[in-house]
């Protein structure tokens, strides 16, 4: 359920209705909005007429919402504002797609480097880069390991971008906090339930890419295994799902933008690359991206995508990442204004 608080009421006024909720049977999520603050009650207690009325008794609360649906802490209900994503100067789900960019997998000092600095004066503002890698061969490419995430850190020295990395299992979860700046699930992960819990108890941003099989059901229940141990800081990635289609790796499902845009707060960014499988549909599908409200994309670029360890029928150029930008700023600058023509037509 969902407590509203009154706009004037006070930390103590908090406190004192936080204090009524029964803390064996439930967990209090707050979130300070700017208006004021809402809390969600996430728990299976059988008494929840009972506390809805106790709870509504308190001349400091507005309302309490009993929330039906199956999402909580992911829906329009708990956070009535967009959450945003902040990690410096970069913003995730702010007015301007924000581009992460960079190799599937971090093959050797120079390739990423190499790739770093193009994404970057491109202007990407996040560098991926795989040094755990998941493959669907035991013979394929592995990553680097460690040493993947040493050169990673390297790469945000250098340039300022920020990093996102593949976390695959709970035994490399310190490592892997340590060196990254966004912790990103992959598809084969979405529903490892138990990996999910704990980089739910976090201080760090994670990015939950879509299961390849997953409904957008399934897909919200997963994040809201993260935020009910505490960690709010999560955004959706639409990757692709698998469907009878050969011509592609995946289906990338851009209805899956908006639709989660009417239903959850959270972020959502699109993968056109293993949405796709091909080099040459990732920039049309990319445009496709930004037209539909997303609000960022993460795209593999490799500078010799023919000698790629992972993934090289799906890395742009770097000339063609450098193009891609070109388009997608120029797409968002014609789509604001657009959307402010219509909005002084109405008034």
């Amino acid at each position: 359920m969902i407590v509203v608080m009154k706009a004037e009421a006070s930390e103590e006024e908090l406190d004192e209705v936080l204090a009524a909720v029964p803390k064996d049977k439930y967990d209090s999520h707050i979130f300070r909005g700017v208006d004021r603050t809402v809390i969600g009650l996430i728990g299976k207690g059988k008494d929840k007429e009972t506390l809805k009325n106790r709870l509504s008794s308190y001349s400091s609360v507005d309302k309490v919402i009993a929330i039906l649906d199956p999402y909580k802490l992911t829906s329009w209900n708990f956070k009535p504002e967009k959450t945003v994503i902040q990690l410096e100067h970069v913003k995730i789900g702010g007015e301007k797609p924000t581009v992460m960019a960079g190799p599937c997998a971090v093959e050797n000092e120079e390739q990423l480097m190499t790739t770093a600095r193009a994404v970057k004066k491109a202007g990407a503002e996040i560098l991926r880069g795989g040094a755990f890698k998941p493959r669907t061969s035991p013979y394929s490419f592995q990553g680097l390991g460690e040493e993947g995430l040493k050169l990673l850190a390297k790469a945000r020295q250098e340039t300022g971008l920020k990093i996102v990395t593949e976390l695959m299992d709970i035994e490399h979860i310190d490592v892997v906090t340590e060196y990254t700046d966004i912790i990103q699930i992959g598809a084969r992960n979405m529903q490892n339930y138990p990996l999910l819990t704990a980089i739910g108890q976090l201080n760090k941003p994670v990015m939950l890419k879509r299961g390849m099989s997953a409904t957008i059901r399934e897909w919200l229940l997963a994040a809201e295994y993260i935020m009910t141990e505490g960690n709010h800081q999560v955004i959706l990635c639409e990757r692709g799902i698998r469907t009878f289609g050969e011509e592609t790796r995946n289906t990338l499902d851009l209805s899956s933008i908006p639709m989660i845009k009417e239903i959850s707060h959270l972020p959502v960014v699109v993968d056109p690359s293993h949405g796709t499988g091909r080099w040459e549909l990732v920039r049309p599908m990319a445009r496709a991206a930004v037209a539909c409200g997303a609000d960022g994309l993460i795209v593999e670029v490799h500078p010799k995508p023919e000698e790629a360890l992972s993934d090289g029928p799906q890395s742009l150029k770097p000339d063609k990442f450098a193009l891609l930008m070109e388009e997608i700023s120029g797409m968002k600058n014609y789509l604001n204004r657009k959307i402010s023509r219509n909005l002084q037509s109405v008034v």
